[in-house]
């Protein structure tokens, strides 16, 4: 994924933290939101700005559909052409 997309789930975490923040700090007796629901969406914001900064950062890797083998596969290929051993071709 490119940094765009990290980008992108850290601001949806800011946008959902900070709707369960402005809920929890107006919360009255006409309130729509239930208590519990109000702390998900302050929970589920934080840990969605945690994963786009762990994914922004580059530690998604351990996840295997993140993983960045087109890369890794051509670096082992042209280490292969490069050691000497031309049997293969």
């Amino acid at each position: 994924m490119n940094s765009q997309a990290w980008i992108g789930i850290i601001i949806w975490g800011l946008f959902v933290t900070g709707f369960g923040l402005s809920t929890a700090a107006g919360a009255t007796a006409t309130s729509q939101l239930q208590a519990q629901d109000v702390v998900f969406l302050i929970a589920g914001g934080m840990v969605s700005i945690l994963i786009g900064s762990v994914g922004l950062i580059g530690f998604m890797g351990w996840i295997p559909g993140l993983r960045d083998t087109k890369n890794k596969s051509e670096q082992c290929t042209s280490a292969y052409r490069t050691s000497g051993s031309n049997e293969a071709y």
